[in-house]
């Protein structure tokens, strides 16, 4: 037995060793392959002409042949797997290589490529009167050769002839160098990634075109072609208030629009309530108009629909904008027809003009009624106590007390004047040796006469001061009488000057609604738009393909991680 010579160890790259290397051959161990024991070499198959120079054992070169075409096939290179799978489809076969390369050269010298991967289908063992598979018929020599030889199972693939230029179908021998390994497997990932560039943009054409492109088309088909033309009629209002100078400070925000903010914004809530729509339709027929055949599925209301659908409706087809700046409400309605477009914007005005009248109407109202109210009761309460100062004056004997009183006073005084007087005249007499009796007599008459006078005047006095009837007592009620009835007229002095004042609040509070723009027909439908909406669904399907895009790439990076 021959010893194999010491195979050279060689680094090779995957897909580079030569045309019938494996892709994925690993780094060889090292290429020494000791000969293994085998069974008796069987009688093979006679060898092909153009082989029979290099195989045939009967010429004496044939020892130096085989050892130079083992020492080139060691020179190409070959990794210990494709030396492993050389062994095993030679042994499959029938041949009895010594060593691995010379399982090469034997495989090469038959025509068969020792590195081509064997089909599970050929392992199978068929039946022994079962014909072979596709393989040429063996000539009449070969079959005595196999007659007289051990039976073996049948080979599925027979040895084949290479066919003109079929070169290309055996194993390079040229050694490539590091460089051209370098850019072939350049090449190969290069070209790896472009289809793999081309299958992503074929798939990301595929989505967008099913989740984008379908939905945008859908949608500009139904704007262009399905959608009922609406018409729209634009009308423009303003809330004012009544100018009032009763006071700087009222008159203040007057001729701005804060004056009337609230009730813009109360009229803006009303028409865009489901009251104004119950009453338009009530009156204009709303439902019936939007229940028509001709209009398309999605704008038309069917028919015995509820209140909540027919206010879903009514919700879509009108817009009220308020303008602070200005103080200007801006109202469109859209409808099937210009003419009912136009009648329903004039009833909706009318409403709200009906709706600003009546949102003072209530306080006016009441601070009048209030102001009214209480100058009546202002006038009963001074004419009740006019009545009890005249009816005190007319109870007593005496109409002024205070004057009769005041006179007792005046006369008590003269009275003691004169008293005081007469009393030194009747002193100085009887201050005389020899007073004069008739002289003392008359003065002292005088004396006692005063004294009488001055007492029932002072019982007078004291009868007009004291008791319930005395003059003191109607004096101080006639007093408080007139005290009454001068507090009662300046409580109806005030009711009266409350009533103007009311009313002239009420006439300041008073809202006016103006038309600024009055709402007309129009000629051409405004809506649907066309080109806007189509372009609009394209950014929103665009967006919401967008979003779960990333979603999704960032579940799949949190589920790979």
């Amino acid at each position: 037995m021959t010893t194999k010579p010491k195979a050279k160890k060689f680094r090779t790259r995957r897909g580079v060793a030569g045309e019938g290397a494996a892709p994925d051959a690993p780094r060889p161990q090292s290429t020494n392959t000791q000969a293994r024991p085998v069974a008796p070499r069987p009688q093979e198959a006679p060898l092909r002409p153009e082989f029979a120079s290099l195989a045939g054992d009967d010429s004496p070169a044939a020892p130096a042949r085989g050892g130079t075409e083992v020492d080139a096939i060691c020179s190409e290179g070959l990794t210990a797997r494709q030396l492993r799978m050389a062994r095993r489809v030679a042994q499959k076969h029938g041949f009895a290589p010594a060593t691995d390369f010379d399982a090469v050269r034997l495989l090469r010298a038959r025509g068969i490529d020792p590195f081509k991967r064997s089909n599970m289908l050929e392992l199978v063992v068929p039946d022994a009167g079962g014909a072979g598979g596709g393989g040429r018929q063996p000539s009449a020599g070969g079959a005595a050769a196999q007659a007289s030889a051990p039976r073996q199972h049948p080979r599925v693939q027979l040895p084949q002839t290479v066919p003109a230029g079929g070169k290309a179908h055996l194993p390079s021998t040229r050694i490539a160098s590091p460089a051209e390994r370098r850019a072939a497997e350049i090449l190969q990932i290069q070209r790896e990634l472009a289809t793999r560039r081309r299958k992503k943009l074929v798939l990301l054409l595929t989505r967008l075109a099913f989740f984008v492109m379908l939905p945008t088309i859908l949608a500009g088909y139904y704007f262009y072609v399905v959608a009922t033309p609406m018409f729209s009629t634009r009308s423009e209002f303003l809330i004012l208030k009544a100018e009032s100078s009763a006071s700087s400070m009222g008159s203040l925000f007057s001729g701005t629009q804060f004056a009337t903010n609230q009730d813009a914004i109360a009229v803006q809530s009303y028409l865009l309530s489901k009251d104004a729509m119950l009453r338009l339709d009530s009156d204009e027929g709303f439902k019936a108009h939007y229940e028509q055949d001709w209009i398309d599925p999605i704008q038309r209301l069917d028919p015995g629909a509820s209140n909540e659908e027919a206010y879903k409706l009514y919700k879509r087809n009108i817009e009220i904008g308020y303008d602070p700046t200005e103080g200007v409400i801006k109202m469109e309605i859209m409808a099937a027809d210009p003419e009912t477009a136009a009648r329903f914007s004039r009833a909706l005005i009318g409403y709200a003009e009906d709706r600003v009248d009546n949102l003072s109407l209530r306080k006016r109202s009441n601070a009048v009624t209030d102001a009214e109210s209480g100058l009546e009761e202002a006038e009963q309460a001074r004419y009740d106590a006019q009545e009890r100062l005249v009816r005190l004056q007319q109870e007593g004997s005496v109409v002024d007390p205070e004057g009769r009183i005041a006179a007792l006073r005046t006369q008590i005084s003269n009275v003691e004047v004169q008293l005081q007087e007469k009393q030194l005249t009747l002193q100085a007499l009887l201050d005389n040796a020899r007073p004069n009796s008739a002289r003392v007599e008359g003065a002292r008459g005088d004396v006692r006469r005063l004294e009488t006078l001055l007492a029932e005047l002072n019982a007078d006095m004291t009868s007009a001061t004291s008791g319930e009837n005395s003059l003191a007592e109607i004096a101080v009620q006639i007093k408080l009488a007139e005290a009454d009835l001068s507090t009662r007229d300046l409580m109806l002095q005030t009711a009266l000057e409350r009533l103007a004042q009311a009313r002239r609040d009420a006439d300041s509070q008073a809202r006016y609604l103006t038309t600024s723009v009055v709402p007309v027909a129009s000629e051409d439908p405004s809506y649907p738009r066309k080109f806007e909406n189509t372009i609009l669904a394209f950014l929103i399907f665009s967006g919401v393909y967008l979003m779960i895009s990333l979603t999704a790439s960032v579940l799949r990076e949190q589920v790979a991680s």
